[in-house]
């Protein structure tokens, strides 16, 4: 398989030795004659039998996986019993590719395991297996299980149970109830033969050849053809993950709002890259939706236009300059400023002391010029090398781009890398200390994360106020499909003690005068119900704008079938009430599968 793939599914199996959990560890075979998948399976998500020694297993293949480390094959029994809560499918990790073939009946010897992807640091939920396998093939040729249909009928509205709270809030040891909860539906069929039909494309074909549908159409439905991910309680019940047991050559690429027409059908598996996931070895026949790029309305002679738009890790030696440049011209619109985030510096990812980014940008406004937009001037301040996170040796931070011809940059000295900005009053009026400046670097909130990026513009004789933000990742955070309901989100308290010193730093700006026009933009890696964004937010000295669209359009990127807000543009009082503002989220990259940045920027156009 093709290197990537086979990196990315590499990391879905290590030796099961060193990944599986053991609840009971019997000396003696369990009788042959008693033990079904369904008894191996239980009802509940780990295995009664977990590290017991098993014999005479019997079932058909459904499915052979000789690729990755996760070499092995699916087995269900054609013979299932009368609870929907016990799955008949399980997975028989081989380890080298596997000597059977899809419809072979055979009968298995080996040890009952539990792996958990990703470890069990991750949090996930784990994949009960047969390891150590002695197979025996009985016979070829014979038909396989008939697929189980999931459509939005059968999926549960309810995602999770809420874990037990005597078990740290894991739901591993609940008994499962696939009529009531999404999760519990999932692992129900865990390991069986599954099948969608004419399921919607929900997040575009990746890199790793995979792609998401939902079998909910209705659910949560953006304009677009995607699922709004609106609220922690609120998930999208009928999102699945849909990779191919196939060549990647004849894996579809697809842009949301595309559907798999016919039937997707395959074994039912669980990884760390999304939880459930339909592997097929039959896709349906992709059905163009015809999607196309936003393009925003220009801002008229007496708006300020103001976008954020997180360039993905951008260095020289990248490929898409152009493609950048032609979004900011022709679907932005040329915005008199932009904040930038994720520029590298001038030789990427080397990591050998260099913090400049002047080459970066340079490249970047010369594409500008070169695609029809205006030579953008610019301000940023570097970081001191490798201590504001990202890609090691990147040295990524947030620019000020800006439109000469239509707005001013104040230039007031005293700021670099390490020093704090601060906030005076000049006859009446709030003034920077320096600017460009940082925003309390050498706060603990800012370790290893990008610092705030604050400058001073002047439109049409007035000041505006602009705060350019990098908010800390969700790396870290467990997953949606986790062991433990509700997931912890351990990213938060960073990004939350950030978000503190953002919105003490506005409030020093409005203290000094109360209606200065203020606008905190940028990458804030957290959506616009989180508590971050309500930190940000405070007791009113900011508003996140993106609350101004409708709830089906408030999106920003595409993450797991769930279309969601992590890029904002935060205003002051006096730009909410008093100025007229537009806001558009413009889906240029997130929906589609020839992405040039997995987010999308987001405009603001106002009359200061």
């Amino acid at each position: 398989m093709p290197s990537k793939r086979t990196a990315r599914i590499g990391a879905l199996t290590v030796a099961a030795v060193c990944s599986t959990i053991s609840a009971v560890v019997l000396t003696t075979p369990a009788h042959a004659d008693t033990v079904h998948i369904h008894d191996i399976q239980g009802t509940t998500r780990t295995s009664p039998l977990a590290g017991t020694k098993v014999t005479d297993v019997a079932g058909i293949v459904t499915g052979v996986r000789t690729y990755g480390s996760s070499k092995g094959f699916w087995l269900q029994d054609s013979a299932p019993d009368a609870d929907p809560a016990t799955s008949e499918g399980v997975f028989v990790f081989t380890s080298s590719a596997p000597k059977v073939a899809v419809g072979d009946s055979v009968t298995v010897a080996g040890t009952v395991s539990e792996y958990v992807p990703g470890g069990a640091s991750s949090g996930n939920q784990s994949v009960t297996e047969i390891t150590k396998p002695t197979v025996t093939v009985v016979s070829s040729g014979n038909a396989v299980p008939a697929a189980t249909v999931v459509d939005a009928k059968s999926v549960p509205d309810t995602y999770a149970p809420t874990g037990d709270t005597a078990a740290s809030g894991s739901v591993n040891g609940l008994t499962l109830e696939p009529a009531t909860y999404a999760l519990d539906y999932y692992e129900s069929l865990e390991g069986m033969n599954v099948q969608v039909a004419d399921a919607r494309v929900v997040t575009a074909t990746d890199p790793y050849t995979e792609l998401w549908v939902t079998v909910k159409p209705h659910e949560h439905a953006t304009r677009r053809g995607g699922t709004v991910y609106g609220s922690y309680t609120s998930q999208n019940t009928g999102r699945i993950q849909i990779q191919s047991l196939g060549a990647t050559a004849g894996f579809p690429t697809a842009n949301v709002g595309d559907k798999l027409t016919g039937t997707t059908a395959g074994p039912l598996d669980y990884n760390q890259f999304g939880g459930y996931t339909l592997v097929a070895n039959q896709l349906g026949t992709l059905e163009k939706g015809g999607l196309e790029r936003e393009t925003t309305q220009k801002q008229s002679r007496g708006e300020l236009a103001v976008a954020t738009y997180n360039v993905e890790n951008l260095d020289p030696g990248d490929a898409s300059f152009d493609g950048h440049a032609s979004a900011i011209v022709n679907n932005l619109k040329s915005p008199d400023v932009v904040s930038l985030e994720e520029i590298q510096d001038n030789n990427g990812a080397t990591d050998d002391g260099t913090v400049a980014a002047d080459q970066t940008v340079k490249k970047l406004i010369d594409a500008i010029v070169a695609a029809g937009g205006p030579a953008y001037d610019w301000r940023s301040i570097d970081p001191v090398n490798d201590q504001d996170g990202g890609e090691p040796g990147g040295n990524i931070r947030q620019v000020f781009l800006f439109n000469p011809e239509r707005v001013s940059f104040t230039d007031r000295a005293g700021g670099d890398s390490t020093t704090a900005v601060g906030v005076t009053k000049v006859h009446g009026k709030a003034q920077l200390t320096a600017s460009p400046g940082r925003v309390a670097p050498a706060d603990t909130a800012w370790k290893s994360s990008r610092k705030p990026l604050a400058g001073e513009f002047v439109f049409r004789g007035h000041t505006v106020f602009v705060i350019a933000n990098h908010l800390n990742s969700k790396g870290g955070d467990q997953g949606l499909t986790a062991q433990y309901q509700p997931p912890t989100r351990s990213s938060e308290v960073q990004r939350h003690a950030q978000a503190t010193a953002v919105n003490a730093f506005v409030n020093e700006i409005l203290k000094t005068q109360k209606n200065a026009d203020v606008i905190t933009l940028g990458d804030i890696n957290d959506f616009e119900f989180s508590d971050t964004a309500k930190i940000l937010e405070g007791d009113g000295e900011l508003w996140s704008a993106i609350k101004s669209l409708p709830k089906s359009e408030r999106y920003t990127y595409d993450y797991q079938g769930n279309a969601q807000v992590l890029d904002q543009i935060l205003v002051s009082p006096s730009i909410r009430r008093d100025c007229g503002l537009e806001y558009d989220s413009v889906h240029i990259n997130s929906e589609f599968s020839d992405q040039i940045s997995d987010h999308d920027p987001q405009v603001l156009r106002f009359r200061p």
